[in-house]
């Protein structure tokens, strides 16, 4: 494990400061006066790299790439371009260099600013990568002897959802309408959702494209970062639909991801292997080496105007499949992979209780409901409800930090479609 990276940015070596040298994660900002535009979280600011870039100071590529408020057109540059910037960034912010008076005018107080979507969402794939969720959910709805399809320990399985819908952290999100229909109903109903809930998920953003299928190894190489994501899920709107073809409108209403991108080489030293496999893989979809990262997650509920509850633990290291599994797979076809394209671990839940990475599950299906710090209980997500996802690795005297990955739950509105 490496040790803390110290910068002359003071902020930056506290070790409770999500944001060290060592970390160095990417995203879009806004401040008052002045629109959105690319920059990199540093201790308690934010280094504007467009304003870096204009003036000569710092600079990742020849046209400028930079002009946009989004980190494509820097993805596109190839692992190659990565490094080299990351790299002037270390100098650049590193004490004893003497860069401190060069950079300094362009920091800005991270109080100030606005987070924004840190890169445009070319396609969004949602995977059920997960075992310990996957077996759960499959227990509640076809018993412990089936609770696991036949395909999954072989493949990560996977749909393809709405781009549209992923937002950034601090977006609101609105309860929806759906058709409903219980067990004992002969027709579904049109009705606002009321078995809302959340999922606790990694994304992992392709930086490189492709054409045709890649190894594991290669797939891994391409990834240009991660954020955490939460998959909004109304429940009873999926019962209703996803037999056969799986989830459609029950995970379209909102998928929301954390501001930062913290990039594959800042967690490189939290590398750790995925759990012993049950059935041998295929030869293609085999671990190319420690495939996943050691990061300890968190889900806070805060009720509307009152303190928040941590409802669950968990980590990482718990998901069955790697990003880079999920993303060869996602190639074996021959489909094409774009920069920008964004995939979700799937719910993370651990093998206790507590680390239960949806209200579905700690709730056992709305059976068990968790009771909050503030004494209420929940089932499912209530209007006001505010979900925050937590997530962070932790080195030898540092931690590497995603920032919030923050939602609240908004009442629906009236009937949409009423006249």
């Amino acid at each position: 494990m490496s040790d803390l990276r110290r910068s002359w940015v003071e902020s930056a070596n506290a070790p409770d400061c999500d944001f060290p040298l060592n970390n160095l994660p990417y995203g879009v900002f806004s401040t008052e006066g002045k629109g959105p535009r690319c920059g990199v979280a540093i201790g308690d600011f934010i280094l504007d790299v467009q304003a870096l870039e204009a003036e000569g100071v710092l600079s990742a590529g020849d046209p400028p790439v930079f002009t946009k408020p989004s980190w494509n057109a820097f993805m596109a540059l190839g692992s190659e371009a990565w490094q080299g910037f990351r790299q002037a960034l270390i100098v650049l912010l590193s004490e004893k260099t003497g860069m401190d008076r060069r950079a300094e005018p362009f920091l800005v107080p991270m109080a100030d600013a606005t987070m924004h979507m840190p890169f445009d969402v070319s396609e969004y794939t949602d995977f059920y990568a997960g075992k310990n969720h996957a077996v759960n959910v499959g227990t509640m709805f076809r018993g412990a002897e089936n609770a696991l399809p036949p395909n999954w320990l072989h493949i990560p399985i996977g749909y393809n959802g709405r781009a549209s819908s992923v937002v950034v952290s601090g977006t609101d999100v609105r309860r929806p309408w759906g058709q409903l229909k219980g067990p004992d109903m002969e027709a579904p109903i049109w009705a606002p959702c009321k078995r809302f809930d959340l999922e606790l998920e990694m994304g992992a953003i392709v930086g490189t494209p492709s054409q045709g299928p890649v190894t594991v190894a290669e797939a891994d190489a391409m990834i240009f970062g991660y954020v955490l994501l939460n998959d909004w899920s109304a429940r009873d709107i999926q019962a209703w639909e996803y037999q056969p073809l799986g989830p459609f409108q029950a995970k379209a209403t909102a998928t929301t991801i954390s501001p930062w991108i913290v990039t594959a080489a800042a967690l490189e030293p939290f590398r750790c292997d995925t759990p012993a496999r049950e059935k041998e893989l295929l030869p293609h979809l085999k671990d190319a080496g420690p495939m996943l990262y050691d990061i300890d997650l968190a889900v806070t509920l805060a009720p509307e105007g009152k303190a928040a509850s941590t409802i669950a633990r968990t980590n990482y290291s718990q998901m069955y499949y790697s990003a880079a599994q999920q993303l060869a797979h996602h190639t074996t076809s021959g489909c094409p992979m774009r920069v920008g394209d964004l995939l979700g671990s799937g719910t993370i839940s651990g093998p206790e209780t507590s680390q239960r990475g949806s209200l579905l599950e700690l709730s056992w299906g709305g059976k068990e409901p968790v009771t909050l710090e503030t004494g209420e209980e929940r089932s499912f997500l209530e209007d006001g409800d505010t979900l925050e996802l937590h997530g962070v690795a932790k080195g030898d005297g540092y931690r590497i930090g995603f920032g919030p990955c923050e939602g609240k739950l908004l009442p629906a509105l009236k009937d949409p479609y009423a006249r």
